[in-house]
């Protein structure tokens, strides 16, 4: 069991801090003794004390949590009158101590001497109490925390998901649209082959959480998935290149998050293109970032502050999103002209690797 273990056991925690405050109590009892010409018998004096004060303040552990759920001033109430109760007792304990073992047997002429310096008794277990509420509070909150953690990650892969999966539809009419068209001109073998590819494209899209990341190689490996599909469509207008750095390959990267950027190249280029395009795939390290960039050589678009004016689906603007969940602000994705022509997008995230 770790130490992070160990705290969170909340009955554990309680009595190493009880123990451990009342030795330490004992212990600095006992320094102070040795300022002074003291017998050593004092010593049971200082042990018998600090026992008496661990014993009677357990008890309150008790009392205060029947009062947990008490008004704030009634539980202020009940650590007043407990802590003075418990500090009363204590004070006649070490006075009858004191005076019975290292006094030998002195008795004071009024009983209420036995209630000598009970002030002082009642601070000490007051500050018992204090320790012991501000404990508790922080435990509670703590916990809390983890709770509004917990619920966030849920929410966030919620989200995740739900950006992702956004996606699918939008592919699979196209591509479904392709199949049926490849049916009707009587085309089935090759129908044939973009439906077996489609399987496998779906199958590792539904089988990868979107909460984890995985390796540049496993992403372009999909990424070729669906890129065999839309040359099914496109033929010999569309062309790929790609330019992955070797220390780039076992970099880890969102799963399927190259997959819409490059749908929007083959929707807002490829698709209004006559002639070749050429969508170019291009991953480096900087420092302690990867650079992942994709870009065509299509007409182009409008681009305002870095983003693409046409961004009104769900492409760029999950992807974003995506991005912002799982990096928070470290990351940036930026719309930029591609030279000669066509668009340009790059993504920045930090280096990760398993």
């Amino acid at each position: 069991m770790n130490w992070h273990e160990f705290i969170e056991n909340r009955n554990r925690f309680f009595w190493l801090l009880h123990i451990g405050g009342w030795v330490g109590f004992g212990l600095v009892h006992y320094l102070g003794s040795l300022l002074h010409d003291l017998r050593d018998l004092f010593t049971w004096v200082v042990f018998l004390s600090a026992y008496a004060g661990a014993v009677l303040s357990y008890p309150l552990r008790y009392i205060y949590q029947k009062a947990w759920n008490l008004t704030p001033l009634k539980i202020a109430l009940v650590i007043i009158v407990a802590s003075y109760c418990a500090g009363l007792t204590w004070q006649v304990v070490k006075n009858v101590t004191y005076w019975e073992i290292y006094k030998h047997g002195f008795r004071p002429d009024f009983w209420l001497y036995y209630t000598q310096q009970a002030l002082w008794s009642f601070y000490i277990m007051l500050s018992w109490s204090g320790l012991y509420f501000g404990i508790k509070y922080y435990q509670m909150l703590q916990q809390e925390k983890q709770k509004v953690l917990r619920a966030n990650n849920m929410a966030d892969q919620a989200q995740l998901k739900m950006l992702r999966y956004q996606l699918n539809p939008h592919f699979l009419f196209n591509t479904l649209n392709a199949i049926s068209t490849l049916i009707l001109i009587d085309d089935n073998k090759t129908a044939n082959g973009m439906v077996t590819r489609l399987s496998e494209f779906l199958r590792y899209s539904l089988d990868m959480d979107p909460m984890k990341k995985v390796t540049l190689t496993k992403e372009v490996e999909a990424l070729s998935l669906y890129l065999d599909i839309e040359k099914v469509r496109f033929e010999d207008r569309l062309q790929i290149r790609y330019e992955v750095q070797n220390n780039c390959k076992d970099a880890l990267v969102p799963s399927m998050i190259l997959q819409p950027i490059v749908e929007n190249s083959i929707k807002h280029a490829i698709g209004v293109m006559e002639s070749k395009g050429v969508i170019a795939i291009k991953v480096s390290r900087f420092a302690n970032d990867l650079q992942l960039e994709v870009s065509d050589n299509g007409p182009g678009a409008e681009i305002v502050d870095g983003n693409l004016h046409r961004e009104s689906g769900v492409g760029l603007v999950n992807t974003r999103e995506r991005l912002s969940t799982l990096y928070g602000e470290n990351y940036s994705l930026v719309a930029s002209d591609n030279i000669p022509s066509g668009v340009k997008i790059s993504i920045r995230i930090p280096y990760q690797q398993k």
